[in-house]
């Protein structure tokens, strides 16, 4: 027996799958306007060692980088490199009038000085949106390279909800990856906006009061029914692996199953935020294309 959805189910669930195909499909038609005026936007990745989950990522971006016409240059350096052969890797990048964009894949070998070598690339070609300079201007409203999770996760609410002005937005943990961006990015949408973390005093009551909940804690399907308003908005940024049955599968840090009759629309995992992650960072390669040209 075949199960159809109903309309509403299906626009309950935010399918950024399909939205990162939309935002391919505008990367594209850009790279094409890009080329007409003799233009071929480029992005550089350095893979420093052989972390299996970083190699897929790498390999992944450079397979959409090639799908919407950016030409993608990959360096993969030994896990003993050095901080200094490293950085003579990103200057060499930096000055490359060719060389648009540059990600250096995260995380790096121990030994090597990360908070060093992300000041290193220059903000206007930091298309993950780390340099010290992108974050200030992030937090200025200034148009500068913002990180690509945050700016995916935002396009998804923006698409769902329209105009954010004046919703109650809790952004639940504070990296520099998406916690801090995200909310930035939300204050410049007018949105109220709370960041709650480890160390938070009544949580629960906190993200109960959401109307729009980002959940990027790094902890698996922590986030359940008790800490969610009815008809709230709930985008879960985690990626987990756990064991169950004795088999492996990703989760996020929503309790999905609980939290999905509660919520007026919710990410899944996976095919929600991640997708949307590298697709962002298309969107970025071209932004970084247009500061460097002047645009």
């Amino acid at each position: 027996m075949s199960i159809s959805l109903s309309t509403e189910a299906v626009n309950k669930v935010i399918d950024g799958k399909a939205t990162a195909e939309v935002v391919l499909q505008e990367v594209k038609a850009e790279v094409d306007q890009f080329k007409q005026q003799g233009i071929q936007p480029c992005l550089a990745v350095i893979l420093v060692g052989f972390d299996p989950a970083s190699q897929v990522y790498v390999r992944n971006k450079v397979q959409k980088a090639e799908q919407v016409g950016i030409r993608s240059l990959e360096f993969r350096m030994d896990a003993d490199t050095s901080t200094e052969t490293l950085l003579a890797k990103i200057k060499e990048l930096n000055e490359d009038a060719s060389v648009n964009g540059i990600l250096v894949q995260l995380p790096l070998p121990k030994h090597i000085d990360e908070n060093t070598v992300l000041q290193s690339v220059l903000a206007e070609k930091d298309v993950d949106g780390f340099h010290s300079e992108n974050v200030g201007g992030l937090s200025q409203g200034r148009d500068v390279l913002v990180p690509c999770t945050p700016k995916g996760c935002l396009r998804l609410l923006k698409d769902h909800l329209g105009d954010l002005s004046g919703l109650n937005a809790v952004v639940i943990g504070r990296s520099n990856i998406v916690g801090k961006p995200m909310a930035n990015l939300l204050l410049h949408e007018n949105c109220t906006v709370t960041i709650v973390h480890s160390k938070t005093q009544n949580i629960q009551d906190i993200c109960k009061q959401a109307d729009i909940l980002v959940a990027a804690i790094g902890r698996p399907q922590m986030i359940n029914a008790d800490y969610v308003k009815e008809n709230a908005v709930v985008i879960d940024v985690g990626i987990n692996r756990i064991e169950q049955h004795g088999k492996t599968r990703l989760v996020g840090d929503v309790d999905y199953d609980s939290v999905y009759p509660i919520a007026s629309a919710i990410t899944p995992v996976p095919g929600g935020v991640g997708p949307m992650t590298i697709a962002y960072l298309m969107k970025n390669t071209l932004h970084a294309t247009h500061i460097q040209h002047g645009h």
